[in-house]
């Protein structure tokens, strides 16, 4: 199983602001969070504006799936 980035790489997340200004999280087509108010004004701008995998690490954070203490190297 991937990790890490490579995880990043084979199942990407997707975004989308939705009229409200929330942004939706999609991962394999499914939606994993929803960030809502000022956070998500926050993400949205910082996502129009990075890479590729910048706003792959973005996402992951968003959505709490990030650095769960349990990696390694």
């Amino acid at each position: 199983m991937p990790r890490g980035d490579d995880a990043l790489a084979a199942d990407p997340y997707d975004w989308q602001v939705t009229a409200a200004g929330a942004v939706r999280v999609f991962r394999g087509g499914r939606l994993v969070a929803t960030v809502g108010g000022q956070p998500a004004a926050r993400l949205a701008a910082r996502l129009r504006g990075a890479g590729e995998a910048e706003a792959q690490q973005l996402l992951a954070r968003a959505t709490g799936h990030y650095r769960h203490g349990n990696e390694r190297r």
